[in-house]
């Protein structure tokens, strides 16, 4: 891969911060990747370790407790470690406390992770139409059975959660669900300052990530929403005090953005990456590639490294026939002749490192019939609530 050129403007000097402790792990310097389905996958969080230096922390993509404990051929493949990932990070998806143990004890008992995060805060209606994700936190009890049965289950595991602000600005949670963390034994909160409703429209609430380090003084606080660029990130430990920051969408199409954060969290006056069209056309490349390997199957990699085209070509001059081109190419050397045939001696445009990804917002969340009726009763929510698959 090419070296990446820099932009002569040097990273701000860092705010002073501790060393992240999850459990018996130091994240140093405090920055995780945020579990995204189909994108944080074993490949894509090579290519973030790699930029990275090996520092931080990277989730697993969202895996469904039932599918887990089914032992679903996609699942296993899902939890798939590279041996040089440690510590090896698993995110969980789960409604019923009984799955969400087995699914714990399992990854325990069998040495399948070294930290389980537990996802509270995906928005997407295929998950909270059965009460989980973000819709959870509502259920109080609910909450504090899960939380129970998987610190019970890890055993010398950390346990973790990501979650939202709340269902939407009449039902929020992140308090309470904060303080039932704490007294559960969870080892460290990461907060999306969004609530359900805004899926990822609008601005995200850092005031949210500050109240909430108030509320649970105790235990390592992460922030997440709108971390775009390093500077984000240190603004983000000024202005709220979080111990830690979790980047999701800033860094799609764009996995050199933790050698920026290393740098800037470090306060090395290292200049910020700004990649010409032939490097990014080399990274696309060899995250396709890595994703052939991966799979066990160069074509199928193609085809799932397809979704990746448009983030790395963000503000670049592609025409709009050879991008549509480029996302529909099913080997490695088509995807390499049409890169070619780029003006690959491009710069870094101006304004490709804002927003990507989904932007809507104000969103209906779908429920499950009286959910909201009472935050503590969780009658009906049993195994049967679970995804027999994992995504979302």
């Amino acid at each position: 891969m090419s070296t990446l050129t820099t932009n002569p403007t040097t990273a701000t000097p860092a705010t002073p911060y501790t060393a992240l402790p999850i459990g018996p792990h130091t994240v140093q310097p405090p920055v995780v990747l945020a579990p995204m389905a189909g994108i944080t996958n074993a490949p894509f969080r090579t290519l973030c370790r790699e930029f990275s230096g090996g520092k931080g922390l990277f989730v697993s993509e969202m895996i469904t407790t039932r599918a887990l404990v089914e032992r679903n051929d996609k699942t296993m493949q899902l939890i798939k470690f590279d041996a040089t990932e440690k510590p090896r990070s698993i995110q969980l998806y789960g409604v019923d406390p009984a799955t969400v143990g087995k699914a714990v004890r399992m990854i325990a008992e069998e040495d399948l992770a070294d930290h389980i995060d537990l996802n509270f805060g995906c928005p997407v209606p295929k998950v909270t139409r059965k009460g989980g994700g973000s819709a959870l936190p509502y259920k109080r009890n609910l909450l504090r059975a899960i939380l129970r049965e998987a610190v019970s289950g890890a055993g010398d595991l950390p346990v973790t959660m990501k979650m939202r602000k709340g269902i939407d600005d009449d039902h929020m949670t992140y308090l309470d669900a904060g303080r039932i963390a704490v007294e559960e034994g969870v080892t460290a909160i990461a907060l999306h300052g969004r609530t359900a409703a805004q899926h990822y429209g609008g601005t995200a609430d850092w005031d949210a990530i500050a109240r909430l380090k108030e509320h649970v003084p105790e235990i390592p606080v992460l922030g997440n929403g709108d971390i775009w660029a390093a500077e984000d990130a240190l603004r983000m430990v000024r202005e709220t005090g979080c111990d830690g920051v979790v980047v999701g969408r800033g860094c799609l199409g764009r996995p050199w953005l933790f050698a920026d954060l290393m740098a800037a969290f470090e306060g090395r006056t290292a200049a910020i990456m700004r990649p010409t069209l032939r490097q990014v056309a080399d990274i696309m490349v060899r995250h396709a590639t890595l994703l052939g390997e991966w799979i066990g199957d160069e074509p199928r990699g193609v085809i799932d490294f397809r979704k990746h085209v448009a983030w790395y070509l963000k503000g670049f001059a592609v025409g709009s026939e050879m991008r549509k081109r480029l996302a529909i190419t099913s080997s490695l050397e088509e995807l390499r002749a049409g890169l070619d045939e780029l003006d690959l001696d491009q710069a870094w445009p101006l304004g490709a490192d804002g927003p990507r990804g989904r932007t809507s917002g104000n969103n209906r969340v779908v429920l499950p019939d009286g959910w909201l009726k009472d935050p503590y009763d969780c009658a009906g929510i049993g195994e049967d609530a679970e995804l027999d698959t994992s995504g979302g």
